[in-house]
């Protein structure tokens, strides 16, 4: 069964998407932050992770970064309210590793096509 490691400071987001994708027999954890995230990457090693650019603390960039020195095969598809080619974010989302890029609020149909997607990578 893919793991997802679903990473928002949101609790209501992190919820809301856990349970959508429990719906479609795909094991969830999440985190509330950058540190708690780069910790379960560790411990649980996630096919997958949805992160949360815009986070109190540690934002979704440096989290990014700590995932990747963790784990250079990790794959990471950002989540962000913001448009990509604001301030540069998923560009340098994009140099760091990320392989996609998914806009809030969240589109149910287009999430389940790009994480689907990405596990079967």
């Amino acid at each position: 069964m893919a793991k997802l490691l679903i990473v928002d400071d949101e609790m209501d987001v992190r919820e809301f998407a856990a349970n959508f994708f429990r719906k479609r027999n795909i094991d969830c954890i999440t985190a509330a932050n950058g540190d708690e995230a780069v910790n379960l990457v560790e411990k649980d090693n996630p096919n997958l992770i949805l992160l949360d650019i815009n986070m109190d603390g540690v934002d979704g960039i440096e989290t990014l970064k700590n995932i990747k020195e963790k784990n250079k095969e990790a794959k990471v598809i950002m989540v962000t309210g913001r448009k990509p080619e604001e301030e540069g974010a998923f560009a340098k989302c994009k140099e760091l590793g990320a392989i996609n890029y998914i806009h809030k609020p969240l589109e149910l149909d287009e999430l389940e096509r790009v994480v689907m997607e990405a596990l079967k990578a």
